[in-house]
């Protein structure tokens, strides 16, 4: 028995994804929904305040404080909340409005960006806001997730691991990520590498992301892409990218409930249509297991990808780019 429900990170679900168009695909999905507060950035926002609380770093009197798009800064919320931190959360117009309200009820301060910054996008003039306010205040700790190592350190010891443990028959050929602000697919790689020298990181991006230098542009699904490279990613081992477009990612998800039962979120979405996209390009004539880390749930989407009046305006919307 455990005391808090957040507690309770980590040895997420493993499940097969059956595909029948493809029977040389052995398609397994990690579950990082099932976390605590719904993502897999509990396993970061846990491991990075105990850590930093058993070393002194930060104290009792110490605020967080970090730059998010909404999972993370749920996340830190909630163990912040825990351990009786303060925490200050930059969010801006993408942040969906249920991950606000989320952030907002365990207790976290929070700073709204409405300014686009010089590349359409948010992320820049959150972390400039970030910076001004750590100039101004005494005892906080940017917990900066694009650069610190504790980040990739946090998915190295746990998600990793797991995954080198549970693939079936220790057997690991291909592990496609999404790629936000980088930690996790920093970790995961590193660790995954160690075990299995010869599996492919595939990291997924998507269109309109400048993470692996495509062109930036209005992204509408948050969670996975970048208005900037994140420092953190120049340790990952990846050996291919893959991007996709949101209409690939909405379809995805749809078939994802309609087909598994899985009620998925974006990145999640982005994941499962680059497991398809990739080897519609790269054919296998032999077995192989393909891991594909599902980063958040559905519920969140419930106004956006699930709704149609919305997939209809990301259509339209696309099509105008076409």
């Amino acid at each position: 028995m455990i005391n808090n429900i957040l507690e309770k990170v980590g040895n997420t679900p493993l499940i097969a994804l059956k595909n029948n168009e493809n029977a040389h695909l052995n398609v397994f999905a990690k579950l990082e929904f099932y976390n605590p507060t719904g993502s897999v950035k509990d396993r970061a926002a846990s491991y990075i305040i105990n850590r930093l609380l058993n070393q002194g770093v930060i104290n009792s009197e110490t605020t967080l404080i970090e730059s998010s798009s909404g999972n993370f800064g749920i996340s830190l919320s909630a163990y912040a909340r825990q351990k009786g931190l303060k925490f200050i959360c930059v969010i801006d117009n993408t942040t969906l409005p249920v991950n606000e309200m989320m952030i907002r009820l365990q207790g976290a301060e929070v700073i709204k960006i409405t300014e686009p910054d010089e590349r359409g996008g948010y992320l820049l003039n959150r972390i400039r806001t970030v910076k001004e306010i750590i100039q101004n205040t005494e005892n906080i700790y940017w917990i900066n997730q694009y650069e610190n190592p504790l980040n990739a350190q946090a998915y190295y010891d746990s998600l990793g691991n797991e995954i080198c443990l549970e693939i079936p028959r220790q057997k690991l050929d291909y592990l496609f990520m999404g790629v936000s602000s980088g930690g996790t697919i920093t970790g995961v790689s590193q660790k995954v590498k160690e075990k299995y020298p010869n599996a492919k990181i595939i990291a997924v991006d998507v269109d309109g992301s400048v993470i692996f230098g495509g062109k930036s542009r209005k992204r509408f699904i948050p969670g996975i892409g970048s208005s900037l490279r994140p420092k953190i990613l120049d340790s990952a081992k990846i050996d291919d990218v893959v991007s996709v477009n949101e209409n690939e990612t909405v379809t995805s998800c749809i078939e994802l409930l309609e087909k598994y039962n899985i009620y998925a979120g974006g990145s999640s979405g982005s994941v499962y249509a680059a497991v398809h996209k990739y080897f519609q390009l790269h054919a296998v004539d032999k077995p192989v297991n393909v891991m594909c880390v599902f980063a958040d749930r559905g519920e969140r989407y419930i106004n956006t990808i699930y709704n149609a009046e919305w997939r209809e305006m990301i259509e339209n919307y696309n099509l105008t780019l076409a």
